[in-house]
């Protein structure tokens, strides 16, 4: 088994690591060339991932093309707004008989695509039997230090979740399957979402009672919306659903947590992002979100909330206000 990641960010630094761990032959692809001869010479991933050195069957892929011909299975690190402009890069190439597992979360910011059609729209000669996505309550801090975490891969085909599942599962990285995958896809982008609101209650002083009413009600919304795109309501009791969302809110690592506690602090977007190493994906999912509820005519007041703080300059107070006075309803 010969496996290409592409984005040398933590989390695809770190799958790299794991898989190169169990014995494969892994290509890590950067998209700036500069960065891939520092990643090369370094052996480690000083930016993103420091102090967790690569193992010797992990290489740095010199170009894109030559590491997917090469490969059985692709893993799809990049920025979730940057994975069409990748994929673009492949579409001429003969990806008979790959696996693509995609494990960025988010929706394409203009079509309000998930990730997955985003992928199979790209590269048409890929059946979507081929594309998978791993999700699931997963830190690249702990998962790069051999801590105990639990995902789950999804795919409309379950034999491909199942090879997935083999590939990436280790003694402490449990891997479960799924063929939802339109649920686990929605359920792990959302929550990044519910995780900016969580943020900015932090940030105001709120305390437990408004960070269990944020995710419970968080979840409520995440459902709601993984039901209208066709999904399987119970997906969201699992890893990709409650797991994830609730790592989310509470860790210190999240990033979408931080920029809301930032926001809930009194600083604008544009400082808190402009001073961030990595990306908060729930930014921009918040837009491609609002507009996918508009259209499909479901309710997500705590996402529209949070939209309105990010770039409508509501005041939080104000909003938060707004959203508590709405009219009584049944749960």
């Amino acid at each position: 088994m010969r496996i290409t990641v592409l984005g040398a960010g933590s989390w695809g630094t770190t799958l790299a690591v794991l898989l190169a761990e169990k014995g494969y032959t892994v290509s890590l692809w950067a998209h700036r060339p500069d960065f891939s001869r520092e990643l090369a010479s370094a052996r480690e991933n000083l930016r993103y991932l420091p102090g967790i050195p690569f193992p010797a069957s992990l290489h740095i892929a010199e170009g894109i093309s030559e590491a997917v011909v090469a490969a059985d299975m692709v893993v799809v690190a990049v920025p979730s707004q940057a994975v069409r402009e990748t994929m673009q890069l492949l579409a001429n190439l003969d990806l008979n008989g790959k696996i693509f597992v995609n494990v960025a979360k988010g929706f394409e910011l203009e079509s309000g695509k998930r990730l997955s059609e985003v992928i199979c729209e790209t590269l048409p000669s890929l059946d979507r039997s081929q594309v998978a996505v791993l999700y699931g309550p997963s830190h690249a801090e702990e998962v790069s230090q051999h801590q105990p975490t639990t995902v789950v891969a999804a795919s409309s085909s379950r034999e491909t979740a199942l090879e997935v599942q083999d590939v990436f599962h280790t003694r402490m990285f449990r891997v479960y399957v799924n063929t939802d995958i339109v649920g686990v896809e929605v359920a792990g982008s959302v929550k990044n979402i519910i995780a900016i609101a969580a943020g900015i209650a932090d940030g105001i002083g709120y305390g437990d009672n408004a960070k269990a009413a944020i995710i419970t009600r968080g979840l409520a919304e995440i459902s709601r919306l993984s039901v209208a795109m066709g999904g399987d309501p119970m997906t969201v009791s699992g890893l990709s659903g409650i797991g994830d969302l609730v790592v989310t809110c509470l860790s210190k690592h999240s990033r979408n947590r931080y920029v809301g506690e930032q926001i809930g602090k009194g600083r604008s977007l544009d400082d808190v992002t402009g001073s961030m190493n990595m990306i908060a994906e729930g930014v921009l999912t918040t837009t491609a979100v609002m507009k996918l509820c508009r259209r499909l005519g479901v309710e997500m007041p705590i996402t529209e909330t949070v939209y309105a703080m990010l770039f409508e300059n509501k005041p939080v107070e104000e909003a938060i206000l707004d959203l508590m006075t709405r009219d009584p309803r049944e749960e």
